[in-house]
């Protein structure tokens, strides 16, 4: 006599374990996903709220607009931000890594906010909506599809590089052309990078424990943010149009 006489489908049961812990594994890695999809909204709703504010404050429209070096000084403070999540993530605790975000979504409103002054306010809800549908379609692809977009990110990493060192040369140059060039080159970066994200999370997802889960969700959102940002500004230099 031996198991099989006891169990005569074991086959059907190890199959039916398998199943079931994979269910479970895929309601865990999406319970992760809506926290990073929650956190990154909010992000965004923190930004919009903070260009809205100075948009309707003229003595904080005035000093911005007045002192050029404040847009520096913002976006050293928001570059430092970024690093300071990405960097220390480990040490942080999930509550300070959260309000860093949350910090960086205010900030950003800031330096966002002569957006409003430069394209109609109609073409930058136009440019929002492409983008958000754009969004959407490429991290639903990238949470489902099956294909390793590993090898992928490493080619858009090394593209990412590049568009910095085009966008830097061209301060100097003011060539039209290369202009357009990094326009077109940003919107197919960070459509690819949104999709590559997104499966790179859903993997780190899977891989934490509940310790950990909030501070995933917070550093996927921040990724993400900054995919959606990136591509509605790019977009917005072919969709918007100036006042």
């Amino acid at each position: 006599m031996n198991n099989n006489d006891f169990y005569p489908y074991p086959d059907s049961y190890s199959s039916a374990i398998q199943a079931e812990n994979e269910m479970s594994l895929s309601n865990y890695v999406a319970r992760v996903m809506r926290r990073v999809y929650g956190k990154m909204f909010l992000g965004l709703l923190a930004t919009a709220l903070t260009s809205f504010a100075v948009l309707t404050s003229g003595s904080l429209m005035a000093m911005l607009m007045s002192h050029p070096a404040v847009f520096w000084v913002l976006m050293f403070v928001e570059l430092g931000l970024v690093l300071a999540i990405g960097a220390a993530i480990d040490k942080l605790s999930t509550g300070t890594a959260t309000a860093l975000f949350y910090l960086y979504s205010v900030v950003n409103g800031l330096v966002l906010t002569p957006i409003f002054l430069v394209y109609t306010l109609s073409s930058i809800a136009y440019t929002f909506a492409i983008t958000s549908l754009t969004f959407g379609a490429m991290t639903i692809f990238g949470y489902v599809t099956k294909q390793d977009l590993t090898k992928f990110g490493a080619i858009l990493f090394m593209a990412l590089i590049g568009l910095i060192i085009c966008v830097v040369v061209n301060l100097f140059l003011h060539s039209t052309a290369m202009e357009w060039f990094i326009s077109i080159a940003g919107v197919l970066i960070f459509i690819g990078l949104t999709a590559w994200d997104t499966q790179k999370i859903k993997k780190m997802a899977a891989m934490a424990d509940q310790s950990q889960v909030g501070k995933v969700a917070t550093l996927g959102a921040l990724s993400l943010y900054l995919d959606f940002i990136n591509l509605f500004l790019y977009l917005l230099r072919f969709f918007g149009s100036r006042e």
